[in-house]
């Protein structure tokens, strides 16, 4: 069985599943470029203080450099203050001024390039990272390291993502459920040209075979399968036709040479073998003329403004049917409603249908007992007999073409209930068979009536 039998199910998975890698790749690139921005922020500051240092270094009388801070920067670099820290380290490496009480070097390993050099280096528990700039002072050129203690500033990068994520990240979470939801609404949208589809094929059928898949506003990823579901259709509504032509044509052709057949019979001198013979092309008639039937029914489509009186199509055929139940010691009787039922459908396939229920009533009840026709007024017609009933596992077989319980038993052609069917069928009726007590059948066409 699928994992996700729905297109919008696996879809909407999927989406939940990148949104979810991508906010853990976005909060690490954040965190990334977070980090990034704080490296160049604090290296342009640590080179931009060395300037600023540079910048109060001068010549004394003797020839010698003078260091002169002011008072806010003697205090940035205080070491009670702690963060900041700066020297002065000549070419040869000697240290000329220095915020160290050691009067050390910020940066021992400084290489004195021409360009700034951004370093980092371990002085006792701190680690210290900044810049080295060179500066020319009269005739001597020197080297200003001023630092950073990273203690501090990871304290204040902390600060900074821990306030982001709080009050930044917790608006992403909504921000993607409002995405996942617009994108479920968007799904839905797309995929609508595709339940449509869905809805007409579901209308497709016997009775409008016709019917094909739009293509219209199918997405263009989904058209090559619609287009050969069409292609397909036209296939089988074609197969059918022929199907249907050659039942049709084949059942005329027969009806010819059987009326020469029983003009002939007529001349033969023998009576009982006239009567056989006779009976037989009867038969044979009576099967071709169900063909016909079939035929007809495949290409008939019922118009939805016809209507037809139930009660009357009923007693039409109670009172055709009379002669042939009185000649075999059987009655026919018709109950239920007196005013007219009226329902969908046409009037003639109504009495086709009723008629092939009398028939089976009429050769399945025994003599002595009573075919009843009941019409109920919420559009049922019931056929009632006294004969042996259907077992409930022949209950479904009994409406396909050609089925019969006993094949060796002559008189049946097994096609007369499945005509009953397709005329259900074709006035989207529905047709039920129950057994009665002690014995017989019930068989029902339940219609829609109109109001």
């Amino acid at each position: 069985m699928p994992r996700f039998e729905s297109i919008i199910s696996r879809i909407v998975i999927l989406h939940i599943v990148a949104v979810v890698i991508t906010s853990i790749l976005m909060s690490v690139g954040l965190s990334w470029l977070l980090s990034y921005a704080t490296d160049n922020i604090h290296n342009k500051a640590m080179q931009e203080q060395a300037v600023e240092v540079g910048e109060h270094l001068s010549t004394g009388p003797d020839g010698k450099l003078e260091l002169n801070l002011p008072l806010d920067l003697v205090s940035l670099y205080s070491q009670g203050y702690g963060r900041y820290s700066y020297a002065v380290v000549d070419q040869r490496g000697n240290v000329l001024f220095s915020s160290f009480k050691d009067r050390s070097a910020v940066f021992p390993a400084d290489l004195r390039s021409e360009d700034v050099e951004y370093l980092q280096q371990r002085h006792g528990k701190a680690t210290l990272s900044g810049a080295s700039i060179k500066k020319v002072v009269g005739d001597q050129a020197v080297w200003i390291q001023t630092a950073e203690d990273l203690t501090n500033r990871d304290v204040l990068t902390d600060d900074i993502v821990a306030d982001f994520y709080t009050k930044v990240g917790w608006i992403t979470l909504p921000i993607l459920l409002v995405l996942l939801i617009t994108d479920i609404a968007i799904f839905r949208r797309a995929l609508r040209p595709l339940r449509k589809a869905s809805e007409v094929a579901a209308e497709i059928g016997p009775t409008r075979a016709g019917l094909r898949l739009p293509t219209g506003e199918i997405p263009r990823e989904v058209r090559p399968l619609v287009t050969a579901v069409n292609q397909g259709l036209d296939r089988l509504e074609e197969a059918f036709k022929v199907q249907r032509d050659f039942t049709a044509d084949a059942a005329h052709e027969l009806r010819t040479p059987l009326s020469i057949l029983r003009t002939r019979i007529d001349f033969l001198e023998d009576e009982e073998t006239r009567q056989a013979l006779r009976q037989n092309v009867d038969g044979m008639a009576h099967i071709v003329g169900q063909l016909l039937d079939i035929a007809e029914l495949d290409a008939l489509a019922i118009d939805p403004s016809e209507k037809a009186d139930l009660q009357s199509v009923a007693a039409e055929v109670a009172e055709f049917v009379a002669p042939l139940a009185l000649a075999q010691g059987k009655d026919v009787a018709l109950l239920g409603a007196t005013e007219p039922v009226w329902v969908r459908g046409n009037a003639e396939m109504l009495s086709r249908a009723i008629r092939n229920l009398a028939e089976n009533a009429i050769k399945h009840t025994p003599p002595g007992s009573t075919v009843e026709f009941l019409v109920e007024n919420n559009g049922t017609v019931s056929v009632l007999d006294h004969g042996p009933g259907i077992p409930e596992d022949e209950r479904n077989l009994i409406f396909r073409r050609f089925w019969r319980h006993d094949r060796r038993k002559a008189g049946s052609t097994g096609l007369g209930l499945s005509i009953v069917q397709r005329i259900a069928e074709l006035h989207s009726a529905t047709v039920t068979v129950e057994n009665r007590r002690p014995h017989g059948a019930c068989f029902s066409l339940k219609f829609a009536p109109l109001k």
